[in-house]
């Protein structure tokens, strides 16, 4: 028996089904930090009367809203930026999200309670609002939100105003919750209401990283290159936004293996090779290395001899009276 795709969650049948007994769904929050580890976090009463406002209330008339406009549900990762278009794509393809959910559902025993003191809230970089049906606590939907260091207050030369004067800051710090619609994951469906808080909340950027794909299948096939046991340039490559950029707008083959090498050695940089020839990345420095060395970004002051890394660069027109290379 062939295996059957999930069927996409209707967003529009959720959001009115959800409208209306949204003031009897249950409510937890986790934080999460940049490696995606999750924290619980227990809200006063006093914020009750917030959270769904904040978290909830908004999203869903946004949607059904939306349902009156023409507003369409298109996959993340086949659209542009577009009006009127809701975003979706499959959780098993976001592997952080896909992990930091599966944590918050199958390791809740390992999950510790945020301490300040203890894991930095400048450290976190979102916040889950777990919700769930009051009669089946089998269903549930997540809300998430970025936190950013710009939206919390905190230190010994902090003053709060109260009852109409200036006195000390007591808590250890004090956030401002974003109102705007950022993700939400319902199944296995993730829906995208801000596009760059999803990229930047799960280093998540499609088609930039797919073009990286590209080149690296490409690289594979013009260099020689060599691994430890359990590591290859594919997943090197993922863990480096900065190459990902850079692979952007490389040229793969402009430099060729011996001509790196040799290139290496002219700059007196530690490029390693193993017996047979092939260029030695044991780590993403090294990696950083080889495709810095590929894509010309050393040289050496003719004036003071120094060596520089370019970390951009313009190619210029020829100089007058010079033919181009290769002429």
């Amino acid at each position: 028996m062939e295996n059957e795709t999930p069927e996409t969650t209707d967003i529009f049948l959720w959001a009115n089904t959800t409208d209306a007994i949204k003031n009897e769904l249950d409510v937890e929050f986790f934080l999460f930090n940049k490696n995606y580890t999750p924290y619980l976090v227990n809200v006063g009463n006093d914020l009750t009367a917030q959270i769904r406002p904040l978290f909830l209330y908004d999203l869903i008339n946004f949607v059904n809203l939306g349902a009156g406009t023409g507003l369409s549900v298109r996959d993340y990762e086949l659209s542009e930026k577009e009006e009127n278009v809701l975003l979706r794509t499959d959780l098993a393809k976001v592997g952080r999200a896909e992990t930091l959910i599966h944590l918050i559902e199958h390791e809740r025993s390992d999950i510790v309670t945020f301490s300040e003191q203890e894991h930095e809230f400048k450290r976190i970089k979102g916040i889950v609002a777990r919700f769930t049906y009051h009669n089946d606590k089998t269903k549930t939907f997540y809300v998430i939100k970025q936190v950013s260091v710009g939206q919390t207050v905190s230190g010994a030369t902090a003053w709060e105003f109260r009852d109409g004067s200036f006195d000390s800051f007591k808590a250890d710090f004090s956030w401002k919750v974003p109102t705007d619609n950022e993700v939400m994951i319902i199944g296995q469906d993730i829906f995208i209401f801000n596009q760059g808080k999803f990229e930047r909340l799960f280093n998540y950027e499609y088609k930039k990283q797919l073009l990286a794909d590209q080149k690296v299948a490409e690289i594979e096939k013009q260099y020689r290159l060599s691994f430890p046991d359990g590591l290859d340039l594919q997943t090197l490559v993922r863990d480096r936004k900065k190459i990902v950029t850079k692979l952007q707008k490389l040229e793969v083959g402009a430099i060729s293996q011996e001509q790196a090498v040799d290139y290496a050695d002219t700059m007196q940089l530690e490029l390693m090779t193993d017996d047979n020839g092939a260029i030695i990345i044991m780590d993403g420095n090294d990696l950083d290395m080889f495709v810095n060395l590929i894509n010309e970004d050393y040289i050496t002051s003719e004036i003071t001899g120094k060596r520089y890394e370019i970390k951009s660069k313009k190619l210029l027109d020829e100089p007058d009276g010079e033919p181009p290379r290769g002429i």
